[in-house]
């Protein structure tokens, strides 16, 4: 069972799996999801964690352990999986990470799971890579490689969107720009959860002085591998937009222009395989590339229009899987990090986070007495 809270806060996802392993290649079955979405007081607790106090984080981590524990129990109820579930992974929600300084925090204690479920846990995906020196983002590379099939690109438009790019059977991967987090702070901006369909988007029009203004800012021009914290999308990209005055659907517009542009510099980046300044690469001249789009941003039917129409220029279409792996994926993911690390096998790779090693991320808590 794997178990994600998304920069976005839209909810705890929760997908519970088989998975099986011949000759080296793997299956898997997704059985059943949940998105328990976070009441008013827990989308607090989680978007102001990074201003507590450490002993007042503390307790949040563990009260957060104990609610994931309850809501897993409440999703094996429901689903009369008792009995079945072997293992939960639990990446938590990532209230600070500073790879700099081999710094990476998720709330979500994983010994406080394990005692509500008395089911094995695994927690703190992270911990390990970024201790090696790597950026402990993305991770979710391991489980596209080995579940989702053969393509070129890999696009997650969650929170914030990653792109990982598969070359001479080695894969490699970046943070490329603060997505949902941001979009869905401006649609709240006119009462609404999120921007269906890009509606209000659509309806805007391109702040130019603004959209120059986003991408020229510092992280876009730095080197792979790099990651992205949410506080850039809260604390630089949201006030960046605020003070430009424009309407929300003017803002929307333009930053949807701005993750498009992004995307395809990263992609101008991963086919040229170099990790060179994004104004030193030339468009390349590249064929039937394919990209398997994942993440709620997906369902931005604006959005995922402009993407296809920018990618076309360079001979990459787009692959849209079925509606759970787009909305699952990173929890179905967390779930396969789990096994891995139960077989003690590695689960974050070096090539994507710039660690001095891959390694076998996650700590264990035994849910049951021996």
């Amino acid at each position: 069972m794997g178990i994600m809270s998304g920069s976005s806060l839209d909810g705890l996802d929760i997908a519970y799996a088989h998975f099986q392993e011949s000759g080296g290649r793997w299956n898997f079955e997704i059985i059943k999801t949940a998105c328990y979405k976070y009441d008013d007081s827990w989308f607090k607790k989680l978007q102001t964690a990074f201003s507590l106090s450490a002993f007042q984080y503390q307790l949040l981590h563990v009260e957060f352990g104990h609610y994931i524990g309850e809501k897993i129990n409440h999703f094996i109820e429901q689903n009369n999986l008792h009995y079945q579930v072997q293992l939960i992974s639990s990446h938590g929600h990532t209230v600070f990470h500073a790879p700099e300084k081999k710094m990476t925090a998720q709330l979500g204690d994983g010994a406080a799971i394990a005692a509500e479920t008395c089911i094995n846990t695994v927690s703190d995906l992270r911990a390990m890579d970024v201790a090696l020196g790597g950026q402990g983002a993305p991770i979710v590379p391991i489980g596209e490689q080995l579940l989702l099939g053969h393509h070129d690109f890999y696009l997650n438009l969650g929170g914030i969107a990653n792109l990982s790019f598969k070359k001479d059977d080695t894969l490699f991967a970046f943070d490329v720009c603060a997505a949902n987090r941001v979009l869905n702070l401006l649609a709240k901006e006119s009462g609404k959860e999120f921007d269906e369909n890009g509606e209000l988007a659509s309806a805007g029009k391109i702040n130019d002085e603004l959209l120059n203004k986003l991408n020229a800012l510092e992280y876009y021009s730095t080197s792979y591998p790099k990651s992205l914290a949410n506080t850039f999308g809260t604390d630089i990209i949201f006030p960046l937009i605020k003070d430009a005055n424009g309407s929300i659907n003017d803002a929307l517009r333009t930053y949807v222009e701005h993750i498009i542009i992004q995307i395809k510099n990263a992609v101008k980046i991963f086919a040229e395989s170099n990790n060179n300044p994004v104004d030193e690469i030339p468009i390349p001249q590249v064929s039937n590339y394919k990209m398997l789009v994942t993440g709620g941003g997906t369902h931005n039917t604006f959005l995922i229009n402009r993407l296809q129409a920018i990618l076309q220029t360079l001979n990459i279409s787009i692959i849209i899987p079925e509606k759970e792996v787009i909305d699952f994926k990173e929890a179905l993911i967390m779930a396969f990090m789990g096994v891995l690390r139960w077989r003690e096998e590695n689960n974050v790779l070096a090539s994507v986070t710039g660690a001095t090693r891959s390694s076998i991320g996650g700590a264990v808590w035994i849910g049951l007495e021996a």
